[in-house]
């Protein structure tokens, strides 16, 4: 007896939960027909490349024979770029920012010193740079650092005024110390502020001149540890360069003047120069400017020197851009920059600074933009910038990624975005340009798409780890631009800044057709063409996508299920008369009472429109204003060439559009999708008395309210607007975010899911999150697959949508699509964010499409577009017996849960909860080069892959740290082939792989910073100075630092770090044979070359001995037979 109730009791299970034992069964008749190729091994997540512009840089560094450029910021990355395609991305531990950086210039690496005192020796030498050595203090903080050219020891600068002494290669302290009360007078009593600057005389090693806030300059003499001379000035001081002659020096100061010394003249300067401040002309002072930052003296071999400068403006000239100034000879040069200058670099000939230096460019770092100067063409032009750093041009509001596009893709976005680029650029080569590109193999092509604030969309090449911008799209030029702010005010309402701003884009790359969907709830379809257009009239559609739950009427009794009420495809829908289409551009209205109706948010401009080559408007969609509310931002889209149409829907429902007519197939809120099976039980709102709808009894309304709702949802309408009745007029909530908070996210997520009817609070909403066109089944049990739409919701609900789509061709202009809604698919916890469809061996369906073709071809005609040719899915036939052998798999992907559901019979073969503590920010299904997953990205920083056939967590990885988690969000794209990417900061994309073989091609893909490269001679001394003294004067710095006689430092003054490995490793760490073998032939020639002059050396001297002793011998004979005094 008791045998027999558990047997019954599972038995009425299994009839609600449709047959879970059979269920298990088929889901192991599923394993014998998909084979697992993926596993656990061939997933890996690392970061490859990071592209953009340094968010909030704060230093630089640039090494001149090396050819490349260092970058550090406010959070302690570490930018390096060399020539186009050559960068790399470091990061501090720490996170402090990095307040200068000095190169050992063409010796493969980097110091860096760190807001938080601690000080870094980076090795260049390798693709990824790693840290060597590390030296934390502890007891002052450091504000300056300085590393003359060809030294091993470091000069530290600290806010107490105290110089410190390290030796990079040890990275040990030495004993010697320049402490700030010998450095001044000793009848001075106050403090002479932090040390600002230091640096030795480019003629003389064993000069130092340090530079005090205060405005006291000393020349140390580093041999007998006291100060030469001291320079008194009553401006604080910023910055000094020196005269490459060694004899003068130049000092920048807090009031904008410009002070020039003579190094034995330490009494008042030799000239004060005030670059942008009146001169009186009664001889008094000039009137104080603002502080000149930062100053470089750069002279030139044939003619007048260089005096660079930042800063140093007029105070009366306010709102005035920040400038560079440009000084030489008698000709000044104010250029003005777009952001603040952070700092700035003279790059020169020669790296030795006892030489005429020969400025050729100045690179200018600004607080957003990277700017490098020409200093040898009139007019001071720019470098044409080949860095991808214009990403934050405008912000970045969304992305896209995709992988393995047409080969011919790439070549055609980049012909017409060559004729977009900017004139007026210098016309030398890119000055930075140092390292060598990877040699990866990985060839496929990429691009990235990225929308802004603005309304523009960029198309990038991002394939082989680089990142080029092709095409450049202005959205916002469809719109008019109104000058009244008020009229403004009003159309834009619903969004406080950036109307045109970009918030969800859909691209088929193989017909090249785009939309994109903007916060103003428009939506604009572009196609792609070679040609140039003018456009007379704008084609525009309006939609009404309002719905309010008011007293709901109750489906028909008998109704049953919504698969029997539904309309099947071959019933006549009977279709309300439509009034003709709107006058362009808008038929904006308001009611009796005011309230504002009809009005779209953003006014399509009336005038022809001029469309270059690329991207061409085809046709606007606006969602208007209904009865004084205004419509809800655009929360899904989704495209389908090969159907020709458009869906798209908010927190209230959904539209269908077909742009091929120009016409808006269907039009209806999510309640009236469920048909009469809503699972949910809506309460209704409460009636609002002042916002009734005025279309009840207006001209814009249809009298069909004696369809009920499963009745006009096929109905097709073939006019541009769509209106549906007051009576049928619902309205589920009224969001003002894109996405709910992470609590309502989490009470949404606790809601039961069963089948039972579950109670809906007033204030819930059901948003349409999802879409997905394939050809499958549309209803549970069909024999044979139709075009569908399938629809997942915020409720976490999959509905589907059968498409009837007439002939191709011709026919398909002329005759209507019928949509019509199909019933549910199931149900998961939390919002569906993907669904995709897989054949019964597990190969990956992709939606049908159709190839590009031009569309403003010289007789292009309908027999043109019949030529396009269409690749759709392969058709599986389904078994005679669907109990042994479904057709395809359903894989749907919520914030929560992932299951594949196998079809026609819509059994759930698999489940998994991915996440019970956080939700999924983005899913996709991607495909690999050997099989399918599920990739996901979790808000509390994990990426995960899921296997298709068991739901099986192949890789879950917590490891990567997102600081900006709402850029983050906004932005994360996975796409095939094992690539993803986000943006890390608001100017910066990072882009990651979960593919175990792009790790390991990785290395190899990777560009290298250093190459050998021989160090340029140095400048010659001539014959009279090399023997009767004089030029530059060495020290030997090697005895005067050293521990023999600096003795040692205070033990806790700093703390040593070591690296992973020493500097005797760095220098052999450079990867691969070809740069050791070009080393090792370097090295050889530098011996030869070496042995060369020490001959020529011993020759001239051998020659000098000759002569003297010539001389001598003459000497001698001619005074032999003098007496002493005949001398």
């Amino acid at each position: 007896m008791k045998k027999f109730n558990i047997r019954k009791v599972l038995d009425g299970l299994k009839e609600q939960a449709s047959s879970s034992a059979s269920s298990g069964q088929s889901g192991t008749q599923e394993n014998n027909l998909m084979q697992e190729t993926l596993q656990s091994e061939n997933f890996q997540l690392c970061k490859t490349v990071r592209h953009g512009f340094p968010y909030q840089p704060s230093s630089m560094a640039h090494d001149p024979v090396q050819k490349i450029l260092a970058i550090g910021t406010q959070s302690g990355a570490l930018r390096l770029f060399g020539r186009p395609g050559v960068e790399c991305y470091c990061q501090h531990e720490s996170g402090a920012a990095v307040i200068s950086l000095q190169f050992l210039i063409n010796e493969g690496a980097l110091v860096s010193a760190l807001a938080d005192d601690s000080v870094h020796l980076w090795n260049l030498r390798q693709k990824r740079p790693a840290i060597l050595h590390s030296l934390k203090f502890n007891r002052e903080r450091i504000t300056f650092v300085h590393l003359p050219f060809q030294s091993k020891w470091l000069y530290i600068g600290t806010e107490k005024g105290n110089i410190h002494i390290v030796n990079v290669e040890s990275f040990t302290l030495s004993g010697y110390v320049i402490m700030w009360n010998k450095a001044i007078e000793l009848s001075s009593k106050a403090h002479p502020g932090p040390v600002v600057h230091i640096s030795d005389n480019p003629m003389d090693e064993g000069k130092l001149i340090i530079g005090y806030e205060s405005g006291i300059v000393v020349l140390w003499d580093l041999k007998s540890k006291k100060a030469d001379y001291r320079y008194t000035y009553d401006e604080a001081i910023h910055s000094v360069a020196w005269h490459h002659e060694g004899k003068q020096f130049i000092c920048s100061h807090s009031d904008g003047t410009l002070t020039i010394w003579n190094i034995k003249g330490q009494g008042k300067p030799f000239q004060t120069i005030t670059p942008h401040g009146k001169q009186p002309k009664d001889g008094k002072k000039p009137e104080p400017c603002k502080p000149i930052l930062k100053v470089e003296y750069k002279t030139t071999r044939l003619g007048d020197p260089f005096m660079i400068l930042s800063g140093g403006l007029s105070y009366d000239t306010v709102g005035r851009r920040p400038c560079l100034t440009v000084m030489h000879g008698k000709s000044t040069a104010v250029l003005e920059m777009d952001y603040p200058i952070v700092d700035f670099l003279t790059l020169c000939e020669t790296p030795y600074p006892n030489d005429f230096q020969e400025p050729y460019a100045v690179v200018v770092l600004l607080e957003k933009d990277l700017v490098v100067i020409d200093l040898a063409q009139n007019g001071y032009p720019i470098f044409e910038n080949p860095y991808p750093l214009t990403i934050h041009e405008s912000p970045v509001t969304c992305c896209e990624y995709y992988a393995d596009c047409p080969v011919d893709l790439i070549p055609a976005l980049y012909s017409v975005g060559s004729r977009q680029k900017r004139q007026g650029y210098s016309k030398k080569e890119w000055p930075i340009s140092g390292g060598n590109w990877g040699l990866g193999t990985q060839s496929y092509p990429e691009i990235i798409i990225t929308g802004h604030a603005d309304g523009t969309v960029k198309f990038w090449d991002a394939s082989a780890i680089m990142l080029q911008v092709l095409y450049k799209l202005k959205t916002a030029k469809v719109f008019e631009k109104s000058r009244n702010n008020k009229e403004e005010k009003q159309n834009t309402e619903i969004v406080d800044e950036d109307p045109f701003a970009i918030q969800i884009m859909a691209w088929c790359p193989e017909s090249r057709m785009l939309c994109v969907a903007g916060v103003s709830a428009n939506l604009i379809i572009y196609r792609f063409s070679k040609q140039e257009i003018t456009t007379e009239v704008v084609q525009l559609l309006e939609v009404r996508l309002q719905y309010e739950v008011n007293d709901m009427e109750s489906p028909p009794e008998g109704g049953g299920g919504g698969d029997r009420d539904l309309p099947t495809p071959g019933a006549a829908s009977p279709s309300p008369q439509t009034t003709g289409p709107p006058t362009h551009p808008s038929t904006s209205s308001n009611s009796s009472d005011g309230v504002r109706d009809n009005v779209p948010c953003l006014k399509v401009r009336s005038t022809p429109l001029k469309q270059s080559p690329g991207y061409q408007v085809d046709l606007v969609v606006q969602l208007v204003w209904v009865s004084g509310e205004p419509p809800q931002q655009i929360t899904s889209l989704a495209l389908n060439s090969s159907y020709g149409l458009i869906v798209f829907g908010n927190s209230n429902g959904l539209a269908v559009v077909d742009y091929l007519q120009k016409t808006v197939l269907l039009n209806l809120g999510t309640v009236e999708l469920y048909g009469s099976n809503d699972p949910y039980q809506r309460q209704p709102r409460s009636p609002r008395k002042t916002r009734q709808p005025s279309g009840g009894n207006g001209k814009d309304c249809y009298q069909v309210t004696d369809l009920p709702p499963s009745r006009y949802l096929g109905v097709f309408v073939k006019r541009d607007v769509l209106f549906f009745p007051a009576k049928m007029s619902r309205k589920l909530s009224l969001p003002t975010e894109l996405k709910p908070d992470l609590d309502h996210r989490d009470n949404s997520f606790s809601r039961s899911r069963s089948s039972s009817v579950t109670s809906i609070d007033k204030e819930a909403r059901e948003a349409i999150t999802s879409f997905h066109f394939c050809e499958t089944f549309a209803r549970k049990g069909d024999s044979t697959i139709t075009p569908c739409l399938y629809v997942g919701t915020s409720l976490g609900t999959v509905l589907a949508v059968a498409l009837n789509l007439p002939p191709a061709g011709e026919q398909r202009l002329l005759q209507p699509v019928i949509v019509l809604p199909s019933g549910t698919l199931g149900r998961l916890k939390g919002s569906i964010l993907r669904m995709a469809f897989l054949d019964n061996t597990g190969t990956f369906l992709p939606p049908a499409f159709e190839l590009w073709y031009e569309p403003n071809a010289v007789g292009a005609d309908s027999e043109e577009r019949d030529k396009a040719r269409k690749r759709r899915p392969v058709s599986v036939s389904p078994s005679t017996s669907q109990e042994l052998q479904e057709s395809q798999y359903a894989v749907v992907c919520s914030e929560k849960q992932a299951k594949v559901i196998a079809l026609p019979s819509q059994n759930c073969i698999f489940k998994h909860s991915i996440t019970e503590t956080s939700f999924i920010l983005r899913a996709d299904v991607v495909q690999m080069n050997i099989g399918n997953c599920v990739a996901c990205f979790c808000a509390n920083g994990h990426i995960m892959t899921l296997s298709l056939l068991n739901a099986k967590v192949r890789l879950k990885v917590s490891r990567l740290k997102v600081i900006f988690l709402d850029t983050a969000t906004r932005t994360f794209c996975f796409t095939n082939l094992g690539q993803a990417m986000y943006l890390t900061s608001p100017t910066e994309i990072q882009r990651i792989t979960y593919s175990q073989e792009t790790c390991e091609n990785l290395q190899e893909m990777l560009g290298e910073l250093f190459t050998p490269v021989e160090t340029p001679e140095a400048p010659n001394r001539g014959f009279f100075k090399g023997l009767f003294g004089g030029g530059a004067t060495s020290l030997d710095r090697e005895e005067l630092f050293g521990e023999m006689q600096a003795g040692k430092a205070s033990r806790g003054l700093a703390q040593h770090i070591p690296g992973p490995q020493g500097l005797e490793g760095m220098k052999g760490a450079a990867s691969g044979v070809v740069a050791d073998l070009a080393r090792a032939r370097i090295a050889l020639d530098e011996r030869g070359q070496k042995l060369g002059e020490l001959d020529e050396r011993t020759a001239a001297m051998l020659a000098s001995a000759d002569s003297f002793g010539k001389h001598a011998h003459d000497m001698m004979l001619k005074c032999k037979d003098k007496k002493w005094y005949q001398f």
